[in-house]
């Protein structure tokens, strides 16, 4: 075994963040983390109490048992969203949805911090997209193997490809101005 050898003498910690990377690739973490904190203040706000000196200020409204849910909701869709991404695309454009009905609802949307961060994480969930596999390395390539590589060594469309038959040539297209006389219809 050599000293430059990697993988057996790794700090726990550098092998927890490289899992966690990996895991925190293949799905739309932020859009998660973002939705989450959205519905945080959404939920938080309509129950608090500020103490000033001797005085309680309460933010509560006849709309905080629909606050409250429109924040658990929230909540739900971000962890939706980091595991089981599958479903991206609907807890994307759920989030939004909740986070506009917020404003009238949650003392305006968590005062606007919390409508923002949903808002931003449904839009990150609804644009998120999984990357795609690279495509393993021929023997003998380069350390630096991209997909790049691999599309400029493709044959170009119309060669022949493995002992197939040649693409045939397209048709040409149909000109009008032969058959028109003088731009008036046959029958005119």
């Amino acid at each position: 075994m050599s000293p430059e050898s990697t993988g057996q003498n790794e700090h726990y910690l550098t092998v927890f963040w490289r899992g966690f990377r990996t895991w925190r690739g293949n799905r739309p973490f932020w859009a998660g983390l973002f939705t989450i904190l959205g519905g945080l203040p959404i939920a938080y706000f309509p129950y608090a109490n500020m103490h000033l000196g001797n005085m309680t200020i309460a933010m509560s409204t006849t709309a905080g048992a629909g606050s409250l849910i429109i924040g658990v909701l929230l909540v739900t869709l971000g962890l939706t969203m980091w595991f089981h991404h599958i479903v991206r695309v609907f807890a994307g454009v759920a989030a939004i949805l909740l986070a506009l009905i917020s404003i009238p609802v949650a003392n305006i949307g968590g005062f606007i911090v919390g409508f923002v961060f949903a808002l931003l994480g449904g839009a990150l969930s609804i644009a998120w997209v999984p990357g795609e596999a690279m495509a393993p390395a021929p023997a003998g390539a380069p350390e630096q193997w991209t997909r790049q590589d691999d599309d400029a060594r493709a044959p170009e469309y119309g060669q022949e490809f493995h002992g197939a038959a040649p693409v045939p040539p397209q048709p040409a297209q149909f000109d009008g101005t032969v058959d028109a006389d003088g731009g008036r219809h046959r029958a005119g």
